[in-house]
């Protein structure tokens, strides 16, 4: 049979995008395919109120690779909204990352870098061991202090158990910034997509054939034998029928809401780290685009298990998934007219920039 395609694309979220855009471009036949009923995966983006509302859960546009920033903005252009969250608990509100303004307010008399470091460094004191979970692993980097208000809470509601079953590895590092800068990322490229991504994503795709409400899985045969090569994005175990077991994913809910107010907390993003709440944050979706309608859309965001029909959010990286992700990886490899790519098909957690930055990169075109 002749393959219709050079190439079937299973997935239109960014890493599908961005080798859909540079396929076609390139002159190449391209297929994407999409069980949702609409592109730009979870960076999707629809109007309510007027306002651009970021469906699943906010997305911040940054990085430090300067080809990544030139590429996304031959597709829109991007606003100068800087990331800078609050977190609320006790009643107080504390800025995110930690930084001279957050332990201003922790400490009474902390007004200079020296201060807080004294604080830190004397409570980071109380692990005297290589930390074993990931209470130990953020106190030893925090201090008690930080972590039971502003980590502790919040973590344990987004992975469902208590940080000190957790492993330690979760937490890495934890940013210390000793100056008042409230901007949470470092990266020197940052913004928002002036439209929502959805309109990006549409410009990337533009002349591309499209078809939604599509499961690969439902037909796989068929799409199989539509294209020479196949760009594959949905989860890895799915790709393989779980025949090693399922990966395991944590989940989010939302809650949004459209109120009749313009302006309902000042900010994009409130983190709630207490557990007297049940969400881990709040978004306030005009304030991503400075926009000035009478209304306001929040979304309430809530952590969750997850369970067949949901979405799959965040891997669950630890020993046991991480070695069954590494026997399907090693599967992969059996497939050669497969490109696994993104975070689902390689059960990797990606910043945006990063999907973006390993399609770019990608020797596809040959």
């Amino acid at each position: 049979m002749v393959k219709k395609y050079d190439y079937l694309i299973v997935g239109a979220g960014l890493f599908g995008a961005t080798i859909a855009e540079r396929a076609h471009r390139a002159g190449k036949s391209v297929l994407v395919i999409d069980k949702r009923n609409h592109i730009a995966g979870n960076i999707y983006t629809e109007m309510q109120a007027g306002i651009n509302v970021h469906k699943y859960g906010a997305h911040i546009f940054h990085t430090d690779y300067d080809d990544v920033w030139e590429y996304v903005n031959q597709f829109a252009k991007f606003n100068r909204f800087t990331n800078s969250p609050i977190a609320k608990t006790d009643g107080k509100i504390y800025n995110m990352p930690f930084n001279m303004n957050t332990f201003t307010k922790i400490w009474d008399d902390v007004i200079t870098p020296a201060d807080a470091i004294r604080h830190i460094e004397s409570e980071r004191k109380e692990i005297t061991h290589e930390p074993t979970n990931l209470e130990e692993q953020a106190i030893s980097l925090v201090g008690r202090t930080i972590y039971e208000k502003l980590v502790k809470g919040y973590t344990e509601k987004q992975w469902g158990r208590p940080c000190t079953e957790l492993p330690a590895f979760i937490i890495k590092r934890l940013p210390v910034r000793l100056i008042y800068d409230n901007n949470y990322f470092n990266d020197k490229h940052q913004g928002i997509p002036i439209g929502g991504y959805t309109q990006m994503v549409k410009n990337m795709l533009n002349g591309v054939e499209i078809k939604l409400n599509t499961d690969f899985f439902n037909n796989r045969q068929k799409f199989q034998s539509m294209a020479k090569k196949i760009i594959y994005t949905g989860p890895l175990d799915e790709y393989f029928n779980y025949k090693l077991g399922e990966l395991e994913w944590r989940s989010l809910k939302f809650d949004t809401q459209t109120l009749n107010e313009s302006n309902f907390q000042g900010c994009a993003v409130v983190n709630y780290p207490g557990l007297d709440v049940k969400y881990t944050r709040v978004i306030e979706h005009k304030h991503f685009e400075f926009s000035d309608q009478p209304q306001t859309v929040i979304t309430y965001e809530y952590p969750a298990t997850y369970k067949k029909g949901s979405e799959k959010y965040y891997t669950v990286n630890d020993e046991a998934n991480d070695q069954l992700a590494a026997a399907y990886r090693n599967l992969s490899t059996n497939e050669p007219n497969v490109i696994f790519g993104g975070r689902l098909a390689e059960y990797r957690y990606y910043d945006m920039d990063d999907v973006i930055k390993k399609a770019l990169d990608l020797d596809i075109l040959q």
